[in-house]
């Protein structure tokens, strides 16, 4: 579960970090990360945010709640990789629906590695995707 105080709550959060934030895409989710100026010292104390965004395009709403409990308790396991102060939008594609958490959590691991790293290769990312299977896992 994500602790309380690291969730984000706010519409002017939400709309910060979609707007200034880094931003990575990948099949199965889509993420926003805005983190402080580095010469900023008042946000020593102050939690890393996150926010969640499943859309009715993923699906009915027992669909929806699902997905978003597993990128609840996947964010929650990813907080230490975040700066003190940073805001982090997560938003679910459609395929997400049919996804594993497994491969939820494969996704948000490499779309956190592309927001985190500036100087990431991009053109191994597209390699990578390239080889991997296409569908969910066990689809024919």
């Amino acid at each position: 579960m994500l602790p309380a105080p690291h969730r984000m709550r706010h519409g002017q959060d939400f709309t910060r970090a979609v707007r200034r934030g880094r931003r990575a895409g990948r099949p199965l989710v889509a993420v926003h990360l805005l983190t402080p100026p580095p010469g900023r010292t008042d946000t020593g104390d102050a939690p890393s945010l996150v926010g969640l965004v499943v859309s009715r395009a993923v699906g009915p709403a027992v669909t929806r709640t699902r997905v978003k409990r597993r990128l609840r308790h996947l964010a929650a396991q990813r907080l230490d990789r975040l700066a003190p102060g940073a805001l982090l939008v997560v938003r679910a594609n459609p395929p997400a629906a049919a996804a594993t958490s497994a491969e939820l959590g494969a996704d948000l691991d490499r779309a956190l590695e592309r927001v985190l790293s500036p100087t990431h290769d991009r053109s191994a990312d597209r390699a990578a995707d390239r080889a991997r299977p296409s569908g969910p896992a066990g689809a024919a």
